[in-house]
């Protein structure tokens, strides 16, 4: 909690004090009883404004209802901050305010859009207690603090402010939209893939290797009946051993190739792109993983906000907001795996991750190579590209690695002059224009990647 002694001005009252001792020191030099008489009922008036404001400090205590909450983009979160007066005396007047993201506010539509009263200002007789209440609809992804709540209170005479922090906040996470893909056909629904496996885990019908003489136990659907026929003899086939491909999503989220006037579109788009290509692998049980040099903005919760002398109103706002940065500078990776929780783990993830200047693609992919199934498709998901990350990506490509690009950008040259190297390195590319290109994107990764 905030200092509740705190004042806006931290000298006024010894300043007035002071005044009053002068005063009173005249009157007694000279015998001026008016002057004695003014200087007490002032010291009388600093005193009582001092105790009323000290006291509604103490005793307007504020409690938070409900805590955090994982919505989807769509739904709405209700905040109901209730504000008691635990003492015997009213509280003439107490500013209340609720704080939220300031930049999650400022775009149109806002990113969270506020409908009712955050800020009020209350009178409260002894024991009653007074409600903040107001809903946020969550128009976008991303990880928020709701809260805390600032309580401003003072004398009726404007000489004293107190600041406190009421509630610990609340945390939202707002998670990212997926595209359903409900018309799209695959080549093959069964576990097959592309990559061609050391060991026999199983083998695929779709690749015949040969054939050899029957065994018994082969069943009568691998009988080669052609060469059977030819040689008179039982033949059966062989078919090239395979394994689930699946996908490891690259997403680059770095400040220099995601410029901020794209923002949040752009951003927002691939991580669409990014959960819908995991959610359609995730439904053929097929593995996915994840890797990005993206900043977690769970990381960037303050855990020193609720000390300090707070003075200032907007000192005190400041000190209970999340970090603006965080200097880790360590990639966010999930590796390859399936199932729901992976999944659900992936979504999180997703909602919660920012644009960061720390790593750019090309230190991401070489610092994280070494967890890059290769099993899975490399698929890398940019806006921009740097020749460092060109040659990245090719590298990757020579070395044996499946690896495609999914290029974010509305201008079809901008896609074209970043496509072109790729292309011609034998990189399948594909253009990432808006949301309903999604559907069609998401078919041609699948078709790829089944």
């Amino acid at each position: 909690m905030g200092d509740p002694n705190a004042s806006s001005g931290p000298g006024a009252g010894l300043s007035l004090i002071a005044a009053v001792a002068a005063v009173l020191l005249l009157g007694l030099a000279f015998g001026g009883s008016l002057w004695v008489l003014a200087a007490i009922v002032a010291a009388a008036v600093i005193l009582i404004n001092r105790f009323l404001a000290v006291t509604w400090t103490q005793c307007s205590i504020a409690t938070r209802q409900g805590g955090d909450a994982e919505l989807k983009i769509g739904e709405s979160l209700n905040v109901k901050v209730s504000v008691t007066n635990t003492s015997k005396i009213p509280v003439f007047w107490l500013l209340v305010e609720d704080l939220i993201p300031r930049w999650a506010t400022i775009h149109t539509p806002p990113t969270l859009d506020v409908q009712g009263d955050r800020i009020n200002v209350l009178l409260m007789w002894p024991g009653q207690t007074r409600h903040l209440d107001y809903t946020i609809q969550c128009n976008r992804r991303g990880y928020f603090q709701i809260g805390p709540t600032v309580l401003e209170t003072g004398d009726l005479m404007g000489l004293y402010r107190r600041y406190r922090l009421g509630t610990h906040p609340q945390y939202l996470t707002v998670l990212p939209m997926t595209v359903e893909l409900d018309d799209y056909e695959i080549a093959s629904r069964r576990p097959m893939g592309e990559i061609r496996m050391r060991d026999n885990v199983m083998e695929d019908p779709t690749r015949l290797r040969g054939i050899r003489r029957w065994e018994p136990g082969d069943p009568m659907r691998r009988v080669h009946w052609s060469a059977t026929a030819r040689t008179g003899v039982l033949h059966s086939k062989v078919y090239e051993p395979t394994s689930i491909a699946g996908a490891t999503l690259v997403l680059d989220m770095h400040t220099e190739t995601n410029p901020t006037q794209h923002e949040p579109i752009r951003t927002d788009l691939a991580i669409t792109a990014a959960f819908s290509i995991a959610s359609s692998l995730h439904d053929q049980s097929q593995p996915f993983g994840f890797i990005t040099n993206g900043r977690d903005a769970a990381d960037r919760i303050r855990t020193d906000g609720w000390i300090g002398d707070h003075r200032v109103r907007d000192q005190a706002k400041q000190s209970a907001t999340m970090l603006d940065r965080n200097d880790r500078l360590r990639p966010v990776v999930l590796e390859a795996s399936r199932g729901a929780v992976q999944l659900q783990q992936l979504r999180t993830t997703l909602a919660r991750l920012e644009r960061s200047d720390g790593m750019t693609l090309a230190e991401l992919l070489n610092e994280t190579e070494s967890r890059i199934s290769n099993e899975t498709t490399l698929i890398a998901i940019l806006q921009q590209a740097t020749p460092d990350t060109l040659s990245t990506l090719i590298g990757f490509a020579r070395r044996g690695k499946a690896v495609a690009a999914i290029i974010n950008t509305l201008d079809i040259n901008d896609y074209s002059a970043l496509a072109g190297p790729l292309i011609a390195a034998n990189i399948p590319t594909f253009h990432l224009v808006d949301e309903q290109s999604i559907r069609s994107l998401c078919r041609e990764v699948n078709l790829r990647t089944a």
